[in-house]
């Protein structure tokens, strides 16, 4: 591609790079200049202009962002993705469901290695999304690419954006009272995780209020219905044998992590009971602010896997806002 001033009388088939006021008409860039546009420079004395020429061999910005649109998401419904339309050099990725962003963090970064005037922009892996949210977007940046630069990006990015949706579409929860406890912790809590879970879509089957005790936790989790399920104990969780945890093993379940390297969220506690999933939820989730246990049960509900590896990465970007109403804040 060619860049730069050109006499207005040899700039016919050209991009205008900037925008120009011919008169009473704002030609604006990224338009070809045909013999209307010309005329209309001519006559407001305007006699050059700075433009972008395609050699043989190049793709326009419209053109190569829809390509490399397609090539990293050639099926959209399976990628729970909407492909929008070419602007400018642009084309959005929008989520159409809910869910978290999958990403193959390097074919993206070596698309963007390419060359500067490729471009793809991404909210970070697992990011949960919504309906319509701005997954990514595609940016050509010069008005034109080679065809070869383009056909490498497309090659390298081949189906590197998609949508996990959620998969697990139903939750229990069982909620412990310890003596003394504060009126309004239980209703807090069921408010607390509701909203988090109609925010991913997952219905809320049933809530068991039962005392802080292994056995009424133990058999309350035996017959609690949902896909998922999640525990909000009474009183924090401590280690690894505390309340809650054993809790999970008398009803015949396994305790596979305990404590996560996120803050807030660092008491929670991950197992399973037969097939299905059971969270064990750390204090903070009683407040609506985000906090580990968002980023684990978001993964949960979606069906990937979060083991110990997968929770020790999350350390990474763990240190999260700080809460008011935490009883000891990391700095007095």
């Amino acid at each position: 591609m060619r860049f730069g001033p050109v006499p207005v009388d040899g700039a016919e088939g050209a991009t205008l790079a900037h925008s120009v006021r011919a008169g009473a008409v704002m030609l604006k860039k990224g338009i070809v200049l045909g013999p209307a546009e010309l005329a209309a420079l001519r006559d407001a004395g305007v006699f050059e202009v700075t433009v972008a020429r395609l050699d043989p061999g190049d793709v326009a910005e419209d053109a190569a962002a829809g390509q490399l649109a397609r090539a990293l998401v050639p099926d959209p419904a399976t990628a729970f993705l909407r492909v929008g339309p070419a602007a400018r050099g642009r084309v959005n990725l929008h989520a159409v469901c809910p869910g978290v962003v999958g990403l193959d963090v390097e074919k993206i970064h070596a698309l963007n290695r390419i060359d500067p005037g490729v471009t793809l922009a991404t909210l970070a892996p697992f990011t949960r999304v919504t309906p319509g949210l701005l997954v990514g977007t595609v940016k050509i940046i010069p008005y034109a690419v080679s065809g070869p630069v383009l056909a490498d990006a497309c090659a390298v990015a081949a189906g590197a954006l998609r949508v996990s949706p959620v998969v697990r579409k139903s939750a229990g929860l069982v909620l412990s009272e310890v003596p003394g406890q504060k009126p309004g912790l239980i209703d807090k809590g069921r408010e607390a995780i509701a909203a988090r879970l109609s925010a991913l879509g997952i219905e809320l089957e049933a809530v068991r209020v039962v005392p802080h005790r292994v056995t009424d936790m133990a058999a309350a989790l035996s017959d609690l219905p949902g896909e998922i399920a999640l525990i909000l104990s009474g009183s924090a969780t401590s280690d690894a044998h505390d309340t809650a945890p054993e809790a999970l093993r008398a009803a015949g379940g396994v305790v596979e992590r305990f404590g996560m390297p996120v803050d807030p969220g660092n008491l929670l506690f991950i197992g399973k009971l037969d097939a299905r999933p059971v969270i064990g939820l750390p204090g903070c989730a009683r407040s609506p602010a985000l906090n580990g246990a968002d980023w684990v049960l978001e993964r949960v509900a979606c069906g990937l896997t979060v083991a110990s590896d997968e929770i020790a990465q999350m350390g990474v970007g763990g240190l999260l806002k700080e809460i008011p109403s935490r009883p000891q804040p990391r700095e007095g």
